[in-house]
């Protein structure tokens, strides 16, 4: 097929060919967040609708699939396939009309659920379906799938709130989809267009009696809510019957998976904003049955929601980077927790029903905890069960909890008695499994525990979910609830719902798509569900020698592999956080965490080279990657793709090289120290357009970003002579780590630590010790940081202890000794790192310890009023510490400080200072902190610890800003 023809007309991004850019794209594009891997022919982004009525002329021309993809956290294998993958996610984006009178929005597909709901906050109103993923799932996927979340047994489902969808019929007609009255129905159906003969065939076909008793005897029962197996034909009879002949074609493309039509637009019903005041009612069972009887009484409480976390989630917090802090409310070792939420308006009225609640489970003997969380603490809560896709993936071995049997859902009388049958037919198998989210609905997530990597581990994942068919029949229920079919339950549809029924599904398939060019091989016509998985059982894996010790996670391979796909690296600056800075300026899934680890993972388990690491398609995701280090805390599984990255160019330099530029940043410190020797003609070379310009073309560097100047005296040498003139009684000592950074650039702030910790009482010493090792490890120069490291380790661990502990002024490179230390020092040393790890602190680490402890009185600091914005490090971030910063900023009694929620400032070292990166660091400043430090008053102070940071403000928002410390020594009295 001519790809080439159709990028002629196409005006957005096209990926078809063999380059390893094209088939970077490609591979990254073969999952989601499924067991599934299959490569696309193509992957398309379009950048309109003409764009999609080229794609579908040059389907059918070429009888190839396309497959529509929003933000890819399909878990039954919906966006996976051999077509050409369709990527609405970065160009569909806008909301078109808002009618706030009539409560209902207008807007292309590929607008993330919470962003919706931030621009319609003002207005009182929200989009009410709450995927676990609302902070990056689409609009467009969550119509795909019929989304359902954590409040659906009040708010329902999306198609409930479906009004109509403008949507690209098979043909490339344009059609409008919504409520019709029997003479607009068949006014449409005599029109000789597809659309008319999708209105002439589909009601032919449900005006048939024999038709609609199928549907009414094999379709899910009424009770149950959550019914999402194969198209919706008994909610389009139903409607039928009630309306006199009228419906809504559109509540038959929600849940249809892109099978049917293309959707460009939706308008949506809105709800009112919920009440104000909210409480979570945390039950805690010992045991799941326990839990679920206990469901069914909550539920005579009419709660919002009632959502269920077992165990092995549970467990998954204890020590996480993130999670550990919210098992605040955990009582005891509860085998199961139900989270039970309760809105209203008042207090007394909230609080009526939370005790009504506890007294009715205590009457009846169940749960033994009942701890209830209200206000903005109840988000700490629901996160734990949110991430729980992605904490389970935590697990050790080869044997993970698969996505199988997680979207079977029955009435919720029925399912104490259906998890009861499925724990028995699981252990039938010798299996273990996690179950936990929608209790309320009847709808828990069932993830058993399988080895996908051996042929057995395969024939069971298929004959647990032909057994499971069993149950959800017997309870009559449904085989997917919100999840879909996809290619994963779609084989065993005609079991659930008998041979009749599954034949009409095919013809409302042939009806809407005759061609078969709309998502192929979903719900219906389906592949063997065991087939096309991540893994090849046939494909013996090879041990893979590392630099990086990882051991903690088993191995290289094994961290990979921990990305469950759910796309927590894909939501926008609008929800907050870090992960993942690059994504958010490009909007492309190459810049994704995801993609970044399923890459890796590809070519690690198939890659036939001696070192599995030469391949250039990995440097292509791998090159926007800034090593915020956000991934490793945001990321429920904790895949750490700083410390992949910088694994993977390591074995990438040894087979083609080190390129000059990455010699020269790693080599920082050696032109910092030359540099200092003639300060005043450095820092003329440095800052003159001309000479800057030179040196800036030599290396790589981008034209507008202006260079480091370096002080007129070292840290070091200041400091001998400072140490002399200094009274030597203090209160405590502390090892001063002198950093690269703060020796030759910072020095003015590394003055202004020694001075404000003497000021407050503190004795400082400076050991000899190597620089961090933090440009070489930035760089992929693992082996050479190694050295360093080590070196260091050792001189360290010799003097460092509580007492007198390491502390630091820039975050790159003191936590470099709290994480990547740990996994590079030689077996011996790692004792000693592990103890050097627990006494290393951020100088705001070390004055927020002392000032809890009553060592440091607000009373030494001015009563002046002013204000601070804040920007956190992307270290202080991930290792949790930006409180720190906040709390010794707070300690003068009239200072404000606000911290902005920005992520990472694009900097990153050395990543914004090169050429090919500069527009994307930019962009990443340009989300939230430039803007933010730009609209500062000129009175605020502007504080960021990271030296990469402060650049960033002063070339990006031309402000100066300060380092925490500096802001606290102009306060002290």
């Amino acid at each position: 097929m001519d790809f080439q023809q159709l990028e002629a007309v196409f005006s957005g991004e096209l990926f078809y060919n063999s380059s390893s850019l094209h088939q970077a794209q490609k591979m990254v594009y073969a999952t989601d967040a499924s067991v599934y891997q299959e490569q696309p022919l193509a992957v398309a982004i379009p950048r309109n609708k003409e764009d999609i009525k080229e794609l579908i002329r040059f389907a059918n021309q070429n009888s190839v699939s396309l497959i529509p993809r929003a933000a890819g956290t399909s878990l039954a294998g919906q966006v996976v396939g051999n077509g050409i993958v369709v990527d609405i996610s970065k160009y569909f984006k806008k909301i078109i009309e808002i009618n706030a009178e009539e409560r209902w929005v207008r807007l292309e597909p590929g607008i993330i659920r919470d962003d919706l709901n931030a621009v319609l906050r003002p207005y009182g109103l929200l989009f009410a379906p709450e995927t676990s993923t609302a902070s990056r799932a689409m609009i467009g996927g969550m119509i795909g799938n019929n989304s359902c979340g954590l409040h659906s047994i009040v708010w329902g489902d999306t198609r409930q709130h479906l009004l109509e969808v403008t949507v690209l019929l098979s043909n490339g007609e344009e059609v409008v989809l919504k409520q019709s009255s029997l003479a607009d129905i068949q006014a449409k159906a005599a029109a000789n267009t597809l659309e008319g003969r999708i209105y002439r065939t589909l009601f032919s076909l449900l005006n048939n009696e024999r038709n609609r008793e199928l549907i009414r005897a094999h379709y899910p029962k009424k009770s149950l809510k959550r019914r999402n197996t194969g198209y919706a034909l008994d909610i389009l009879a139903d409607a039928m019957e009630a309306g006199n002949g009228s419906a809504n074609l559109c509540h038959l493309i929600a849940g249809s998976e892109g099978t049917l039509a293309f959707v460009t637009e939706a308008r949506l019903n809105l709800l009112p904003l919920p009440p104000a005041r909210d409480a979570l009612v945390c039950i805690h069972c010992s045991s799941l049955a326990e839990a679920l009887h206990a469901n069914n009484i909550v539920l005579r409480h009419q709660p919002m929601a009632s959502e269920l976390v077992d165990r092995y989630i549970m467990d998954f917090t204890k020590g996480h980077p993130v999670y550990q802090q919210n098992r605040f409310f955990i009582e005891g070792a509860p085998e199961a927790l139900l989270m039970v939420e309760f809105m209203e308006q008042e207090e007394d009225a909230l609080d009526a029903k939370a005790t009504a609640l506890i007294e009715d489970l205590k009457r009846n003997g169940l749960g033994y905890a009942y701890p209830v969380i209200k206000g903005p603490r109840t988000k700490l809560v629901w996160d734990i069960r949110k991430a729980g896709l992605g904490l389970i993936r935590n697990m050790p071995g080869d044997e993970q909890p698969v996505n199988l049997i997680e979207d079977c859902a029955v009435s919720p009388e029925d399912l104490p008695a259906y998890i009861e049958d499925l724990q028995r037919l699981l252990k039938g198998y010798g299996l273990s499994a996690s179950y936990y989210a929608h209790a309320g609905a009847g709808e828990l997530h069932v993830e058993p525990m399988i080895n996908l990597k051996t042929a057995a581990g395969k024939q069971t994942f298929r004959d647990v979910l032909k057994d499971t068919v069993v149950l959800v029949k017997k309870y009559n229920g449904s085989l997917s609830g919100e999840h879909g079919d996809g290619r994963l339950r779609g084989e065993f549809i005609a079991s659930a719902m008998g041979g009749e029924v599954y034949h009409l599904l095919q013809q409302v398939k042939d009806i809407f798509d005759p061609g078969n060019i709309f998502n192929a091989g979903k719900i219906v016509n389906t592949p063997k569900m065991n087939e096309q998985l991540r893994y090849d059982p046939q494909h013996e894996q090879q041990q893979i020698a590392t630099v990086f010790d990882y051991s903690r996670q088993e191995s290289v391979l094994r961290l990979a592999e921990k990305c469950s796909g759910s796309g927590d690296c894909r939501k926008s600056q609008v929800t907050g956080g870090t992960m993942c800075p690059s994504y958010m300026a490009t909007l492309q899934e190459k810049d994704t965490t995801r993609a970044r680890a399923n890459i890796l993972r590809q070519f690690l388990t198939s890659s036939t080279k001696e070192n599995p690491f030469d391949h250039p398609e990995i440097k292509e995701v791998m090159d926007l990657c800034l090593s915020c280090k956000a991934c490793k805390s945001e990321c429920p599984s904790s895949v750490d793709i700083a410390k992949l990255k910088a694994e993977f160019l390591q074995h990438y330099y040894d087979a083609n090289g080190v390129p000059f530029r990455a010699k020269l940043i790693a080599g920082f410190t050696r032109s910092q120290r030359l540099g200092i020797k003639i300060p005043a003609i450095y820092n003329a070379i440095a800052g003159n357009k001309i000479t800057s310009g030179i040196i800036k073309r030599i290396a790589g560097f981008a034209p507008g970003r202006s260079l480091p100047a370096v002080g007129k005296i070292t840290l070091r040498r200041w400091f001998e002579d400072y140490q002399r003139a200094i009274p030597q009684r203090f209160i405590k000592n502390v090892f001063l780590f002198c950093d690269e950074f703060t020796n030759y650039n910072d020095v003015e702030i590394g003055k202004t630590t020694i001075k404000l910790l003497n000021a407050l009482g503190y004795g400082v010493e400076i050991l000899v010790h190597r620089e961090s090792g933090r440009t070489y490890l930035s760089k992929g120069l693992v082996r050479q940081a190694q050295k360093l490291i080590t070196e260091n380790v050792t001189v360290f661990s010799k003097f460092v202890t509580a007492e007198q502990p390491l502390v630091g002024i820039e975050p790159s490179a003191l936590l470099t000794y709290r994480d990547e230390a740990l996994d590079l020092v030689p077996p011996g040393l790692r004792g000693a790192a592990q103890q050097l790890a627990g006494n290393s602190f951020l100088i705001e680490e070390f004055l927020a310890n002392e000032y809890e402890k009553g060592y440091i009185a607000a009373s030494r600091f001015t009563g002046e009023k002013r204000t601070v914005k804040l920007h956190g490090h992307c270290y202080q971030k991930s290792f949790g510490i930006v409180a720190s910063v906040q709390k010794v900023l707070n300690i003068p009694v009239n200072y404000y400080v606000e911290t902005i929620p920005s992520g990472c400032c694009g900097m990153a070292g050395s990543f914004g200072y090169e050429k090919e990166h500069y527009e994307v660091s930019m962009k990443v400043g340009e989300l939230v902190l430039l803007p933010a430090v730009r609209a500062a008053a000129a009175d605020t102070i502007i504080a960021a610890s990271g030296t990469s940071c402060r650049h960033q403000i002063k070339d990006g928002a031309k402000r100066h800003s300060l380092h925490p410390v500096e802001v606290l020594w102009e306060a002290l009295k």
